[in-house]
């Protein structure tokens, strides 16, 4: 653990999910890959659209709607209309077959299970005090094995915009109802988790579980209270 500021009492945890608790983008990619061969499939009016085809859709849909940048389920829905009618697909064909597709690619991309030594020291942080998740991503936590172990889970949205904007901090605040130095952040990025955490009055913990951690590689804004290599050191942090 390296300590950059003082910590005070921790009463509550909150937690970044992806890439914090487990590296996310193997699932994403992976995800992502078989989606195009899904829609291939089951969609063949579909099947000629590239990568590069997606893309741009996605990217026009950020341009139309820039609140979509909060809300990766809206998004993908959006993206999967524009390409699916521009294959020709209408009305209740269309409707039916962006549920479809977004169906899959939601079961896909939560087909994983967290690892038991991050569930072990879930549930005993989850023992000693309240644990909430604040994630800019919309993995589905019970799929995942880890709902029992959060109070609250929110996730960022249209009327929740995404980290480092402080509203899902405020919500967690707000719900918890303690002082808010007192409630730990724990995530990997530095802009969305410790700055957006600090901005909100929390205080923080930088640990990223999809790459080396070396600050001196990493965009800072602010430096978190604490940084610690293996999960398992936020149990130092809790007062006997």
């Amino acid at each position: 653990m390296i300590i950059y500021k003082p910590t005070p009492e921790i009463k509550a945890m909150t937690f970044d999910l992806d890439d914090t608790l487990y590296d996310n983008w193997p699932y994403i990619i992976e995800a992502e890959r078989g989606l195009l061969d899904f829609i291939a499939k089951e969609y063949p009016d579909s099947s000629n659209l590239t990568t590069q085809d997606w893309q741009h859709f996605k990217r026009q849909a950020l341009r139309d709607d820039p609140q979509l940048f909060s809300d990766m389920g809206d998004l993908r829905r959006v993206v999967l209309a524009q390409g699916l009618a521009q294959s020709g697909y209408q009305d209740q064909a269309l409707t039916n077959a962006v549920q479809t597709c977004f169906d899959w690619f939601y079961y896909e991309r939560s087909n994983f299970k967290v690892g038991d030594a991050e569930c072990q020291i879930l549930a005993k942080l989850a023992q000693r005090m309240p644990l909430i998740a604040i994630t800019n991503g919309n993995v589905n936590v019970e799929k995942i094995g880890i709902q029992d172990y959060f109070q609250k889970v929110f996730k960022a949205s249209r009327k929740m915009p995404m980290k480092p904007h402080p509203h899902m901090f405020d919500e967690a605040a707000a719900f918890l109802n303690i002082e808010r130095a007192s409630i730990l952040h724990v995530g990997d990025n530095l802009e969305k988790d410790v700055l957006g955490a600090t901005n909100a009055g929390f205080s923080t913990a930088w640990h990223a579980c999809d790459r080396p951690m070396n600050i001196k590689n990493e965009y800072v804004h602010v430096l978190p209270n604490v940084e610690i290599q293996q999960l398992d050191e936020l149990l130092s942090l809790i007062s006997s």
